[in-house]
């Protein structure tokens, strides 16, 4: 196959466009790949595709801007690559090969609007876009149920994270002005108006990589597997920790390791606050709704260990202003972004401070995202 440049895609002219959201996670952090709840969506910060087909059997063509690196994939011999951007496109073309997808040689370009690490899911706007765009270039028909479960074993399977399914299922089935309450066992999902103005939605990027989130991410769901496992040999009922209340945990507690004992308690408690935040949410009780995330991320800083001294300083600096009704860090952890729930009026004075403070502390700069619940996965005419 010839080298491919910027030259390949000079006069591109796309035949099929693609946009595909990032997420956010107002609380339910770590609960997904325990079968339990959480409470994400879309947000209007995209990946773009753009898809035409070239005159190969087998050649497939992908450039991405925000790399300016090329990648080319032939349909007869898909492997790993030691690039991680690649394997989420090369995941997804495998995945659909194992399902009988016929594919042909196509070229794609992919721009995002997304940063990388910042814990908003670049990665399975990525996998979710590539799934659907080929789905509907090359008429695949898999319904798009299939099109998540596949772009999350794409993730298992070529990157080696073993998440949950909420990612995919938030960016591709948001729906703008609402947020997902997502069973994560049954995949039962109930849409929910957000009317939260006068507050915003605030993202602070740590701007930490996130480097060891893939193992621990990895280690975490072993934890909690073994806490099961133990609990299973009097309760043969339970199959994951969504079937476990804190009284049950209780009965365990000299039996199970004590790190096990924390991270399962973390995971019960979460699912307990998910729930309660969704009542909070319906009733227009916006402060209530704010200490449950601030309880979220103790929970995820003292109990499931996965923060940061950086998210932490940012949670623990909203506190003082009262135009900021919550703050959690956000995503699977040791870095990337809080999400803060703060008044309108204060969201530039607020930057402008917390990021001072940042920087002066950490010798880091910060970026602030402010975002808006959106639409999910969508192909545009």
């Amino acid at each position: 196959m010839p080298a491919l440049d910027k030259h390949y895609f000079k006069d591109f002219k796309t035949e099929l466009t693609v946009t595909s959201p990032g997420r956010i996670n107002l609380i339910g952090e770590h609960t997904d790949y325990n079968n339990g709840f959480v409470l994400p969506t879309a947000i209007d910060r995209k990946i773009h595709f753009y898809f035409r087909k070239n005159d190969t059997v087998t050649t497939c063509n992908i450039y991405s801007k925000s790399y300016d690196a090329f990648l080319q994939v032939d349909l007869k011999n898909v492997r790993k690559s030691d690039k991680e951007w690649e394997n989420y496109v090369l995941g997804v073309i495998h995945e659909l090969l194992m399902r009988n997808a016929t594919l042909s040689g196509f070229d794609c370009i992919i721009e995002s609007e997304l940063p990388i690490g910042a814990g908003i899911s670049s990665s399975a706007a990525l996998e979710c876009g590539m799934a659907i765009g080929l789905n509907e270039f090359f008429n695949l028909k898999q319904p798009v149920e299939e099109l998540i479960r596949l772009s999350r074993d794409a993730e298992h399977r070529f990157v080696g994270t073993k998440c949950g399914i909420m990612d995919q299922f938030a960016v591709v089935m948001s729906k703008e002005n609402h947020v997902l309450l997502l069973d994560c066992q049954s995949l039962d999902y109930e849409l929910i108006p957000v009317h939260i103005a006068p507050y915003q939605i605030l993202l602070l990027n740590t701007n930490v990589s996130h480097n060891l989130a893939s193992s621990e991410y990895n280690k975490r769901r072993e934890e909690c597997e073994s806490g099961v496992k133990i609990m299973q040999q009097k309760y043969r009922a339970i199959q994951s920790l969504r079937d476990v209340s804190l009284s049950i945990l209780k009965e365990f507690e000299s039996q199970l390791d004590r790190i096990v004992y924390q991270r399962c308690q973390y995971v019960i408690s979460e699912n307990e606050r998910v729930l309660k935040a969704v009542q909070e949410l319906k009733a227009g009780n916006l402060e209530a709704f704010g200490n449950l995330m601030y309880q979220s991320h103790e929970g995820l800083q003292h109990l499931y260990e996965v923060s940061c001294p950086e998210l932490d300083f940012l949670v623990d600096f909203s506190r003082a202003n009262t135009h900021i009704l919550g703050s959690r860090m956000m995503g699977g952890g040791f870095g990337g972004c809080t999400i803060n729930i703060i008044h309108e009026d204060d969201v530039e004075a607020y930057i402008t401070e917390v990021s001072e403070a940042y920087k002066h502390t950490f010798h880091r700069e910060l970026t602030a995202i402010v975002v808006n619940p959106s639409q999910g996965t969508f192909i545009k005419n």
